[in-house]
């Protein structure tokens, strides 16, 4: 028996993974994860309910960064160094471009808080301190 939601154009067995976080200024952040990391913006929504924010990805895939701002709340900066997103570019080509764009894009890498990240790629910091490892790697696991 066929399950009615795959009927209806529904995949019900694959996810979508969403990670969402405060930040004090949504506008502040787009040189960093659109001009540099080249995620498109997928939605925006503004006051709703308090609440204004932009979720950001790229068409067809599984994986969005939502960014949202309370009126009248302050986020504040991550807690840690070490509040990283970690993205996977085993291919050399494709980690030489990522690297070349976010500094294309006018952001520097900084030494990773752990220094693994170092060994096997280069970590740029988001202007909320929130950073994002571009790893030479595969993950094989």
């Amino acid at each position: 028996m066929q399950d009615p939601l795959m009927s209806q154009g529904y995949d019900v067995w694959t996810p979508t993974l969403r990670i969402a976080r405060p930040t004090d200024d949504i506008e502040a952040l787009l040189p960093f994860y659109v001009g540099g990391l080249g995620f498109q913006i997928l939605t925006r929504f503004d006051d709703h309910e308090g609440f204004s924010g932009i979720v950001l990805g790229h068409p067809g895939q599984a994986y969005h960064l939502e960014f949202t701002h309370q009126r009248g709340h302050k986020a504040g900066r991550a807690p840690t160094k070490d509040n990283l997103l970690v993205i996977y570019l085993p291919q050399r080509l494709a980690y030489q471009a990522a690297i070349g764009a976010m500094v294309d894009a006018g952001f520097k890498p900084v030494p990773s808080y752990n220094p693994y990240w170092d060994q096997h790629g280069k970590t740029f910091e988001d202007p909320d301190g929130y950073r994002v490892v571009l790893a030479n790697k595969g993950w094989d696991r």
